[in-house]
């Protein structure tokens, strides 16, 4: 991509900072370039042709011969270079210039001096050069045409060429001259500011569309655009992901003849903007239909949804609302267990309990902090807070963890294994949430993992292009009959659990779009699917 500064010139030597676009510079010294082989031209055929009473080449033919002549022949020479761009843009204009203001004052002397008229011209030459080159050397090229006049004129009263002078006139023209130097050097400086100013919007139009296109291709949600006659104009990547396609089709025909059917029917009837298509490898995703209008066409956007995701959100708003509904029930039940719990203490300090009774209080107490902390649980599950998803690099978090939790537990150093498979890994998740699904999983197998064994296994690398963090331990594994009911709340095969940890775990994966499943084998083996933190999409 070009950069500004390569497509500005700045061809005034005494004005650094001032500036032309290029493609406006040369467009302007090429107008100005035929302009001068106009003049020079007719300057040559007036005075051959001599259609009537002239005052060209009046006073002195030759000069005034020698002088349109060369101004034709480098006008001639002149132009082609500029069209061509042959030669420096700086340069040639300086030429041109002082080209005009040497043969445009011979000519006006070769005619009779400033009485000709013909010093009106250098006007036209000051002005393009304010256009030209501008800066300081507008000014510049104003003195030398005034000087140039004044020195005509001086020569001419010394020599006395001429019957009468017109040092005023003179004088008035030089006045024209800076005056139309100061205009066209404000006139160009305004020129510049309008076109930095474009080029400040266009630069902003550019970040801006590729700004909305960046979020449209990392959007969570598949976007497709489809013009009247169904030709896709977008689609962003979660789209073809959720369709299956490796490429953007040209028509809705290529992605599922139902799909195509479900637009037409949204066409025709503009409330039913919402379906469910099947595709051809036979899963089923949600579709919404809305209409965009752009300038003079009408294009149609589509919203395609993963159904998995959609029942899971709604799985997840069923739960929301029974984890409010259980939390007052364990509220309900917290004060008369604890009064329970407070009786059988009260009661195991009586003296007249025998050893049998002693043995039904102890049994009270048991079960009653049992209870409370399925209580417990509950309360923090219904106390849920939103994930606040941050990008948390493996490499350093799983070692600082793994140390905090033997300083914690007073673990032996050998008791976990930290493992990479894959370095450099990004995670995207809620630290907290992270930190409570590997206690989980950490205290479980400590349990149930028969740490005496061996070091339990803490094993990071990359899997589907996602991070994955495993906990393995020695342990003889879950039994068939229990792997249906693993991550479901109260189900536990230990008498003193609450059954509640794996569920929570799961569920704080699903609230970070991770996901926590159990592979079955020889031991036992707890993988954390995680998002991937450097391509994470964007949820709406």
């Amino acid at each position: 991509m070009r950069t500004p500064a390569a497509d500005t010139l700045y061809p005034c030597p005494f004005s650094k900072g001032y500036g032309i676009p290029s493609r406006q510079a040369w467009l302007m010294l090429k107008i100005f370039a035929l302009y001068r082989f106009v003049t020079a031209s007719l300057f040559s055929m007036l005075f051959y042709l001599r259609f009537g009473p002239s005052l060209l080449g009046a006073y002195d033919a030759a000069l005034y011969q020698f002088a349109s002549a060369a101004y034709l022949a480098i006008s001639l020479i002149a132009g082609p270079i500029a069209f061509r761009q042959r030669l420096g843009y700086a340069r040639l204009a300086q030429i041109f210039i002082f080209t005009d203001i040497v043969l445009v004052t011979l000519m006006m002397h070769a005619s009779g001096g400033v009485g000709s008229g013909i010093g009106i011209l250098l006007a036209i030459s000051i002005a393009a050069g304010g256009l030209l080159v501008g800066g300081r050397c507008a000014i510049l090229f104003a003195a030398l045409a005034s000087l140039a006049i004044l020195a005509e004129e001086l020569y001419a009263i010394q020599t006395r060429a001429f019957e009468t002078t017109t040092l005023t006139y003179a004088g008035m023209l030089g006045v024209a001259f800076f005056s139309i130097a100061f205009l066209s050097v404000i006139l160009a400086q305004r020129a510049e500011q309008a076109a930095i100013l474009a080029q400040r919007h266009e630069q902003t139009i550019a970040r801006l569309e590729s700004l909305n296109r960046y979020i449209i291709q990392h959007l969570q949600s598949g976007i497709m655009i489809v013009d009247d006659r169904q030709a896709t104009q977008l689609s962003n990547q979660s789209a073809l992901r959720l369709l299956g396609l490796e490429r953007q089709p040209q028509a809705l025909a290529e992605i599922s003849p139902q799909l195509q059917q479900a637009f037409e029917m949204w066409r025709e009837r503009r409330e039913q903007d919402f379906a469910i298509v099947s595709l051809p490898d036979r899963s089923e995703i949600q579709v919404q239909f809305s209409a965009l209008a752009v300038e003079e066409e009408t294009l149609n956007m589509m919203i395609f949804e993963d159904i998995a995701l959609y029942n899971q959100r709604l799985q997840q708003s069923k739960l929301a609302s029974l984890g409010r509904l259980t939390a007052s029930i364990a509220h309900e039940i917290r004060n008369p267990l604890a009064a329970i719990s407070h009786a059988g203490q009260l009661l195991a300090e009586s003296r007249a309990l025998d050893a049998q009774d002693l043995r039904l209080t102890e049994i009270i107490r048991i079960h009653c902090q049992r209870v409370n902390g399925i209580i417990e649980d509950i309360l923090k599950l219904s106390r849920r807070a939103p994930s606040q998803k941050q990008k948390i690099v493996l490499d350093q978090w799983l070692p600082a963890y793994l140390s905090e939790q033997r300083l914690n537990l007073g673990l032996a150093e050998d008791t976990f294994k930290l493992s990479f498979q894959t370095r450099a890994l990004a995670a995207c998740i809620d630290a907290g949430h992270l930190k409570q699904i590997l206690d989980n999983l950490c205290a479980n197998a400590l349990k149930y993992g028969r740490p005496e064994a061996g070091p339990i296994l803490v094993e990071a690398g990359m899997a589907q292009g996602s991070p994955y963090i495993s906990v393995i331990d020695n342990g003889p594994g879950i039994g068939a009959d229990n792997l249906q009911h693993l991550f479901e709340p109260f189900f536990t095969t230990s008498h003193q659990g609450t059954g509640l940890g794996l569920y929570i775990s799961k569920e704080l994966a699903e609230l970070n779009r991770a996901e926590l499943n159990y592979a079955p084998g020889e031991k036992s083996c707890f993988t954390l699917l995680l998002a991937n933190a450097d391509r994470a999409a964007i949820e709406i």
